[in-house]
């Protein structure tokens, strides 16, 4: 691994050679040397330029590629796709005599890749999705177990076969809950009465996109099983993905079979990234500490083991003697880690998160064997580049977000931050070093994430610096190499002592967050978010990664303002579901639910998203009919149930709502029935007084994308 001492005498060069730069520069391109803040980051930003940072900047634009593609109406053309790639080539080529151009040509041959991603993998791995429910006997492959609990196995199955008449289904794989057979593994093959349906859109707009996801993991329907379901089949024992099965199964087992709820929920979510287990409580008490991201297999628990095993490979090396003078002992012990980290990864479940940390984990170890520089902000736009590439649709889920914003900002804290060449520490300064590195980390990771928690889960952990800091030397020392040593063991049978340790450190680590979201009680709330907000996340954190001087802190900081003043939203007076009856409106007391299921899983992120009561009250009159009231944000609402009260209320209720295509139009009145219901999925309603009429929001935009549920 380089020394602080390497790391200084590269930054010398790259700082000598951006000097020798800006003296060949014309003189009308020389920057001030000084004139205050915006003349040092203008200094700064060509600093970055010259030498050769703007590599750096190849991720984000290939993020920005699939953003813009993700927001056309329509699928681009293949043959536009292949001519502006044409033209991208074209210009790389043509500019490499002129450096500036070269690198413009770069970035832009970049954000076209981007752009032709999503149509890419559509092709390979997209699905036609299921536009009607379907019922009837069916076959299929089981291809991945997600869950197992009382309620059945949740699992990925593909080769879905007809029996006896059934609809042929269009689809590639499908999501399905499987009754009486709680054993199941990949390779299986099953037979059962299904009822297959859509794969259901946004719960609300701008939220998780479940059908964008569905189609590129190639799945376009979600189904139950009814009555109990038939193995006809076993798959081949000698198949990786059944070994690796068999192995989490294992692993789970014997965790259960020595540790008690909720330790051990949380410690197969800790070694197999399994979550099924974890209760809701524990959960919820670990999130508002900031202590969630102990339950998601990441970066934090990659390196552990990592470090774990370099320093114990290193150690039993060096006492063996002798063998230094054959082998570096430090790049033997990293080949050993990188081996710890791909098994690990194994049987963790490789969620998004996992893959980055694990390429990251890859690349800085491999970075030790090669004797070349480990932490550079280099290896992560590397790291990022090939998981963009493989799967592009990650970029727009939240464990992609949050991981690439948090290691994008603890490498350039690390940057900024690093220890000075030659300093030694005592026993008491290791000891300061490694709290406050722990209280240093929590604080850049939280600030980096905070923007992308708030938007995606409208939740912030304000004493999450608190929550951490309690936790680092229990996660650290005690509950990783406890869970490293215990996995390790398993096969002879020695995990139990292990597993008791483990299982007391978390049950300690619940205690601290529960303690810690007690101290949270009441400042915990979050503002409303506009998807801008997430670009102007990207745009911050572009700077930040770009700039290497105390001015890359410039934009976090205007990032602040930026989001007050452009990217807040306001909460609905409205909600319509489009696949149950749920209705909510405004009343006294905030949104209130007047027609539908409290329990239903819309109503559930409705409650959570909007930080609502919506607790069923009533608020309308109602008769055989329908339904008539008045909200306290000013407006009127009528549920029609049959014709004719649609004909009665029409043009009297600022908003109509029915279940069946509306039999004509209505003046003075806002119409939602089945036809709009059907083409946006559930509807955000905001009323504006001043102007009588209402702000419409679908959770699914307009377009004809190949992700879309057909009408």
């Amino acid at each position: 691994m380089a020394q602080p001492g390497d790391i200084a005498l590269a930054d010398r060069q790259d700082l000598s050679e951006s000097a020798a730069a800006r003296q060949a520069l014309p003189l009308a391109w020389q920057p001030p040397r000084r004139g205050g803040l915006l003349a040092g980051a203008r200094l700064a930003l060509l600093d970055a330029v010259e030498h050769r940072r703007l590599f750096l900047l190849l991720p984000y634009a290939m993020i920005a590629g699939l953003v813009v593609a993700f927001s056309l109406p329509a699928e681009p053309s293949p043959l536009l796709l292949g001519g502006g790639g044409a033209a991208a080539a074209v210009a790389l080529i043509g500019s490499r005599k002129s450096l500036g151009w070269n690198r413009a040509a770069g970035l832009a041959a970049t954000f076209w890749i981007g752009f032709s991603l999503l149509g890419i993998h559509g092709a390979l791995s997209g699905t036609q999705m299921l536009a009607r429910p379907a019922y009837g006997t069916y076959e299929a492959r089981v291809d991945q177990v997600l869950s197992a609990n009382a309620d059945g196995v949740r699992a990925i199955a593909s080769g879905i076969v007809p029996i006896d008449g059934a609809r042929a289904l269009p689809v590639q794989r499908a999501r399905l809950v499987i009754e009486g057979v709680p054993d199941l593994a990949p390779g299986d093959v099953i037979r059962s009465r299904v009822r297959f349906y859509p794969v259901p859109g946004p719960v609300v707009p701008s939220g998780f996109d479940t059908q964008f996801h569905a189609y590129f993991d190639g799945i376009g329907a979600y189904g139950n099983t009814i009555g109990t379901a038939e193995r006809i089949a076993s798959g081949d024992s000698a198949a990786l993905e059944r070994i690796v099965d068999a192995i989490r199964r294992s692993i789970a087992a014997k965790v259960d079979a020595v540790l008690p709820q909720p330790s051990a929920g949380v410690a197969r979510a800790l070694i197999t990234g399994d979550q099924s287990a974890v209760t809701e409580e524990s959960r919820e008490m670990m999130a508002t500490a900031g202590l969630a991201h102990v339950l998601s297999v990441s970066g934090l628990h990659l390196t552990l083991v990592a470090m774990l095993v370099m320093a114990t490979l290193r150690g039993g090396l060096a006492l063996a003697g002798g063998i230094d003078r054959f082998v570096s002992v430090k790049r033997v012990a990293a080949v050993g880690a990188i081996l710890a980290a791909l098994g690990y990864f194994a049987i963790s479940g490789g969620n998004v998160a996992a893959q980055r940390a694990t390429l990251m984990i890859l690349l800085v170890l491999g970075a030790v064997v090669a004797g070349r520089r480990a932490l550079t902000m280099r290896n992560v736009a590397i790291a990022a580049l090939l998981i963009i590439v493989v799967d592009p649709a990650s970029v727009f889920r939240p464990s992609f977000q949050l991981s690439f914003a948090a290691v994008v900002a603890l490498i350039g804290a690390w940057e900024m931050f690093r220890p000075g060449e030659g300093r030694e520490r005592g026993a008491v300064g290791k000891v300061v070093a490694y709290f406050g590195g722990g209280a240093l980390t929590s604080v850049v990771a939280g600030a980096a994430t905070l923007l992308f928690s708030i938007y995606h889960f409208q939740q912030t952990a304000p004493l999450s610096v608190v929550g951490n800091l309690m936790s680092l030397v229990l996660i650290g020392f005690v509950m990783m190499p406890a869970a490293l040593a215990a996995t390790v063991l398993m096969p002879l049978g020695l995990e139990a002592p292990f597993l008791l340790v483990m299982g007391w450190s978390i049950d300690v680590m619940i205690w601290v967050a529960t303690m810690v979201a007690g101290w949270s009680a009441g400042i915990s709330a979050s503002p409303l978010l506009l998807p801008v907000a997430l670009l102007l996340g990207l745009l911050a954190l572009a700077w930040f990664t770009l700039l290497t001087s105390w001015h890359r802190l410039i934009a976090p900081l205007l990032l602040v303002p930026a989001v007050w003043l452009l990217a807040l939203d306001r909460p609905p007076d409205v909600l319509v579901s489009d696949t149950t009856q749920a209705i909510a409106m405004r009343g006294e007391d905030g949104l209130a639910l007047v027609a539908g299921k409290p329990d239903s899983f819309a109503v559930k992120v409705w409650r959570e998203t909007y930080a609502e009561p919506l607790a069923p009250v009533p608020l309308l009159r109602c008769d055989s009919i329908g339904c008539f009231g008045h909200s306290a944000a000013g407006f009127s609402l009528a549920i029609a149930t049959d014709p004719a009260a649609f004909h009665e209320e029409c043009g009297l209720a600022d908003l109509m709502i029915l279940r069946r295509p509306a039999p004509q139009t209505c003046g003075g009145s806002l119409v939602i029935d089945a036809d709009a219901l059907e083409r946006g999925g559930i509807h955000w309603l905001r009323w504006n007084p001043s102007a009588g009429n209402f702000e419409v929001r679908a959770a699914v935009p307009p377009g004809d994308r190949p992700w879309r549920v057909p009408h």
